[in-house]
């Protein structure tokens, strides 16, 4: 049996996630992948779209979404999905609304939530919750440690991600985050700086089979440019208008459109007549093997599909203009800073980039920055998050001591 002392003590780790966009859970699902395998950990979920929905069933908090008929998340997936992300500045200042509304009640159901839960550390890649969380967890086990891992190439405050008042760990993912933690006030020794954003460590693997043969296997050209589209976990619709846009280059140029739960945009993709070499692909886990089997990507400006493309080595091509989510514009200006890939205005411009990967010279340039990227953060977060559980573990023995 092992001594409350013991290093190898399999700790409990609580993680806070939501499910408005894939990146939450995604971020999760890759920490828990590394951390079990090197570190045995246990594993919480805390689902806060999930607890919200039921504690306001219970009348004990208050959630405007439900006058409109549906949960915020879904509302969040809906706008992905449609196109209507021009709503989302509206849906942000509501949901600070909200979270202020329901600050002191969320903060009494909490605490009582972690004494249930009585995690050794908890991790948070939410937004908006971590002051609330960070305070209650804190009433109900006190110097536990409260990590914030942005799952953003950057924060957008005020109150957004990073709560300098906790005193919670937080980790940045680039430079721009670590200089607002400490324009905000966070001190230096709770700020942690990985190489990137964490993506799931089976993008890291090595493919070994043949891309020409794969790619002639599945319908392409052995050795046509081929382009990624990719929109999240949930497509868009603006995927048709890459499809419509692109048909002028012919045998130049075949794309692979990855639609995920979108059946209905998938089923017009393929419906669509062309003579261009498409290949279709709803939902599925193999995201890395189709990235291999393309040259670059083009997609809106989301932190991960930007990362894991980018960790496959492609070049990227993405929008920037006044529907772009708010919290992700600066990925597009990142993307311009490391000359990784090309920002437009318009995806009705997405000819005139791809004009550019279609020159030699050009499309090396961008594949040499890429190249020179070195994004190992889900191994860094791994082992930084083991540090800290380390040196609290510790705290807590020799305040069991002293007390004895």
């Amino acid at each position: 049996m092992q001594s409350s002392s013991d290093p190898k003590e399999k700790f409990v780790v609580n993680v806070i996630t939501g499910q408005g966009g894939s990146g939450h859970y995604a971020t999760y699902h890759a920490i828990r992948a590394v951390a079990e395998q090197q570190h045995g950990w246990h594993f919480q979920v805390t689902d806060m779209d999930e607890i919200i929905a039921d504690l306001a069933q219970q009348n004990k908090v208050k959630n405007a979404y439900e006058m409109l008929g549906f949960s915020g998340h879904d509302l969040y997936n809906l706008m992905q999905k449609s196109g209507w992300t021009w709503l989302w500045p509206l849906k942000m200042r509501l949901n600070k609304f909200l979270v202020k509304l329901n600050y002191d009640a969320g903060v009494k159901i909490f605490e009582e939530y972690w004494h249930q839960q009585q995690p050794d550390l908890v991790i948070s890649v939410m937004p908006l919750y971590n002051k609330g969380l960070s305070k209650s967890l804190q009433k109900a086990k006190p110097d536990t440690p409260y990590v914030t891992i942005l799952t953003d190439l950057a924060d957008y405050p005020p109150a957004f991600w990073i709560e300098p008042k906790t005193d919670n760990y937080t980790i940045c993912g680039t430079e721009k985050a670590v200089e607002q933690a400490r324009s905000l006030g966070v001190k230096e020794e709770r700020i942690i700086q990985t190489s990137g954003m964490v993506i799931h460590p089976r993008f890291y693997k090595q493919i070994e089979n043949n891309r020409s043969a794969e790619r002639q296997r599945l319908g392409l050209a052995p050795d046509c440019l081929t382009g990624l589209v990719m929109f999240g976990g949930n497509g868009s619709k603006a995927m048709l208008e890459i499809a419509k846009r692109l048909e002028c280059f012919g045998e130049k140029l075949q794309l692979i459109f990855l639609c995920g739960r979108n059946q209905e945009l998938a089923e017009t993709l393929r419906n669509n007549q062309s003579s261009q070499k498409k290949l279709v692909i709803s939902f599925t886990e193999e995201v890395p093997f189709y990235m291999h089997l393309a040259d670059f990507f083009i997609g809106k400006p989301g932190p991960g599909s930007l990362s894991e493309a980018l960790v496959m080595q492609l070049p990227v091509i993405v929008e920037r203009n006044a529907a772009t989510l708010i919290h992700e514009r600066y990925n597009t200006e990142w993307v311009e800073q490391q000359q990784v890939g090309v920002v437009i205005p318009s995806f009705r411009n997405i000819d005139k980039a791809v004009e550019q990967f279609l020159e030699p010279k050009n499309f090396d340039i961008y594949r040499s920055n890429v190249a020179a990227l070195n994004n190992r953060a889900v191994f860094e977060i791994t082992d930084y998050l083991q540090q800290i559980l380390a040196k609290s573990h510790k705290t807590k023995v020799t305040q069991t001591l002293i007390q004895r």
